[in-house]
């Protein structure tokens, strides 16, 4: 276990650069699944599929703004975290994840009311139509609420990584991805809930995979 701890500190770079830059690589692959796999099913909606597909289309800039936040959060605090484990000073550490964590709260609960709020005026400015924004907005107001699984799930899943367990990091990521392909025919038809069943079924995955990350830094392997 410990030597699994000590490893980034006696490897050299070149293998230490293939050994976690490849999962991570293919951890954001995955994360592109979310909107690819429900773009794909929402394609397929009988009657409306087109309408609803170019809908939640413009919702892309949007989400990608959430990971966005989540990334100018955890870029910048999980590094600072490994430069201090390097200087063994695990507790700086352990400050540094909790201030970015308390800082990805705040910034979930404001991106939270943003998007609730001035939905529809953002998908107006991003090129919605009147025939396709109801989709967007339906498919917004759900995924949403959701946000916060999102900035926790990319945000502290760096810390993951940081620590040395890429492999670990891009499972959270994975299993996500999962739960969103099984969930998704699940709402959108089953369900009928249509777009919003699309929206739903990403939230639960991204809850899945938060609770997974939160467990796993909580846990015996980490520092």
């Amino acid at each position: 276990m410990q030597q699994d701890k000590d490893f980034l500190g006696t490897q050299p770079v070149g293998r230490l650069l293939l050994k976690l830059a490849l999962p991570t690589v293919a951890a954001q692959v995955i994360n592109m699944l979310y909107n690819i796999v429900d773009r794909i099913y929402i394609g397929h909606i009988p009657d409306i599929g087109a309408s609803a597909l170019t809908g939640v289309g413009v919702c892309m800039p949007i989400i990608m703004i959430v990971s966005a936040f989540a990334a100018f959060v955890s870029n910048g605090g999980a590094p600072r975290a490994s430069i201090a484990m390097g200087h063994q000073d695990n507790a700086s550490a352990e400050r540094i994840l909790g201030n970015c964590f308390t800082l990805q709260i705040i910034i979930s609960a404001v991106l939270t009311v943003i998007l609730l709020l001035w939905n529809r005026d953002l998908f107006l400015a991003f090129g919605a139509s009147e025939n396709t924004i109801s989709y967007a907005v339906d498919y917004m107001n759900i995924y949403a609420i959701g946000t916060i699984f999102v900035q926790l799930t990319l945000g502290m899943n760096a810390f993951i990584t940081a620590q040395g367990f890429a492999k670990t990091g891009m499972l959270s990521v994975l299993i996500g991805a999962v739960c969103n392909i099984i969930l998704d025919p699940i709402f959108i038809y089953w369900f009928d809930m249509g777009v919003k069943g699309a929206a739903l079924a990403t939230v639960l995955s991204q809850a899945v995979s938060c609770v997974w990350v939160l467990l796993f830094l909580c846990g015996k392997k980490t520092f």
